[in-house]
């Protein structure tokens, strides 16, 4: 009888290292995800522009990258699938539509997406207002960060 338990023991806990094991592989699939008919590449987790990377609340905007011209939920997104560097828009450009909301599908100009009080003005959905501190992986700030070559 004590064998027949172990060896019950033992198959439980086999089967729930493959439960885990599936799960975690299916976060690194890409899911399938379009607002309004337009697609968000990367690491998508949701509908709402979420990601494996930022997936609170308020992550919901997908941000259109120069570079390529296709929409990902992050820097980190693009960082992982894009097959080149990333650019960031110029302060020419702000007026160009470049930012979705996961919400309601509305594309915001640069402009209008840093005008906006982090607030979806279609929706009325809110955005993270954390996402500011990142402006400069993808918009002309003047705050352009320099990375210096590791010391030897």
């Amino acid at each position: 009888m004590i064998k027949i338990k172990i060896a019950l023991f033992s198959l439980l806990v086999w089967m729930s290292m493959v439960e885990i094991q599936a799960q975690d592989r299916l976060k690194m699939l890409p899911i399938e995800s379009s607002i309004q008919g337009i697609r968000v590449f990367g690491k998508p987790v949701d509908n709402q522009t979420r990601c494996i990377h930022w997936h609170s609340d308020l992550d919901i905007i997908a941000i259109k990258f120069k570079c390529c011209d296709k929409y990902y939920p992050c820097f980190s997104c693009h960082e992982e699938e894009a097959d080149h560097e990333h650019q960031v828009w110029p302060k020419a450009e702000f007026d160009q539509k470049a930012i979705l909301c996961g919400v309601c599908g509305n594309e915001l100009s640069i402009a209008d997406y840093m005008a906006s009080n982090n607030t979806c003005p279609h929706c009325q959905s809110g955005f993270n207002p954390g996402c500011s501190k990142h402006y400069h992986l993808y918009f002309e700030t003047g705050d352009q960060k320099i990375e210096l070559p590791p010391l030897n």
